[in-house]
């Protein structure tokens, strides 16, 4: 597979490359990065040929849009699709209603000392795309998406997308949507909005395929592109092993054997799990894109090497002859 090849992003004129780079990573998640690491991570991947960039006032409390936005300025801007998030602005006191203060103990090490406090308000997304223009220190974004409103699908509704559908409309952006880690509530947002892509992380991948018989037919029927994240389930797609981690948890034993089984199939023909896992996702037609968390060069290296390893139809048959794809997946070069 080639990773840098374009494909349009839902009924929009922008076109995304197979291959994107997330930033939360380089916001600190679990592990400190510093600087010249993200932006040596940034630079390599623009020299593999990636051009889509997705980031979130949530990452690192703002570190990953400043230092995605630091890097980019590099670049022919109109060459790049950048995306960012709306739906947590970065307060700098506790919110008076501590249900909105959305992650409880930070996961970002070393990020500023910012409250990231859903609020999914028309208002409130206004000043969070003006605040994440700043930070990037772009004039624009390319996608913007309504980040994990999973207890304020009303609120959102009411408030958020009628925000980014004047956005929208305005063209001061391209594409809206909306990002999550379910697939229930996209399909929700498909039937009740007007969308153009979803950011869906875990829910479409060589593991768990929850999305495949409710969202992605829909997404299909209404052109709307997904951008999959989590294709290695946070980490048991890399190392099956006891203890690996599923959904930023440790796994069951059940998800354990199961991705175990996975590899075991790809270790007969030769084929790395890891690249069976990132090219899985686009077999189905809804899937524009494969966006990929990196933390240093190495990494993106690495899952541009398994973009592009070859995988034999026979794998494909065998894991569906196993039952550990469903005879409806599609899968790539079917």
């Amino acid at each position: 597979m080639d990773p840098t090849q374009r494909i349009p992003l839902g009924n929009t004129r922008l076109s995304v490359t197979r291959l994107g780079v997330g930033t939360v990573p380089i916001g600190g998640m679990f592990a400190a990065v510093d600087e010249e690491t993200a932006y040596a991570t940034l630079r390599r991947a623009h020299a593999l040929g990636v051009r889509y960039y997705d980031t979130a006032p949530l990452y690192g409390h703002g570190v990953a849009e400043q230092r995605l936005g630091y890097v980019l300025r590099e670049f022919p801007r109109n060459q790049l699709v950048v995306a960012t998030k709306v739906g947590r602005l970065l307060l700098s006191e506790p919110p008076a209603d501590p249900r909105r203060y959305s992650i409880g103990s930070s996961p970002f090490v070393g990020a500023p000392p910012l409250y990231p406090t859903f609020d999914f308000s028309y208002d409130a997304t206004m000043r969070s795309i003006e605040e994440s223009l700043r930070r990037l220190g772009l004039d624009r974004v390319d996608v913007l998406l309504i980040h994990d409103p999973d207890d304020y699908f009303e609120e959102a509704m009411a408030g958020a997308y009628v925000a980014l559908a004047k956005l929208r409309r305005e063209g001061v952006v391209s594409a809206i949507g909306a990002g999550m880690n379910q697939a229930e509530m996209l399909a929700r947002f498909a039937r009740e909005a007007d969308m153009d892509c979803f950011l869906m992380a875990g829910r479409y991948t060589l593991l768990d395929q929850a999305a495949l018989r409710d969202l992605l037919p829909l997404c299909v029927q209404k052109k709307i592109s997904i951008i999959i994240g989590g294709v290695y389930n946070s980490g048991i797609l890399t190392d099956p092993k006891p203890g690996a981690t599923f959904n930023y948890r440790p796994a069951d034993a059940q998800w354990v054997e199961r991705a175990q089984r996975l590899k075991q199939v790809c270790d007969r023909h030769g084929v790395p799990l890891m690249a069976a896992a990132i090219q899985f996702p686009l077999g189905h037609p809804a899937i524009a894109t494969v966006l990929t968390g990196v933390r240093s060069p190495r990494e993106i290296e690495e899952n541009e090497r398994m973009f592009r390893f070859p995988i034999p139809p026979d794998l494909w048959q065998e894991l569906r002859a196993e039952d550990l794809l469903p005879a409806e997946a599609p899968v790539p070069r079917e």
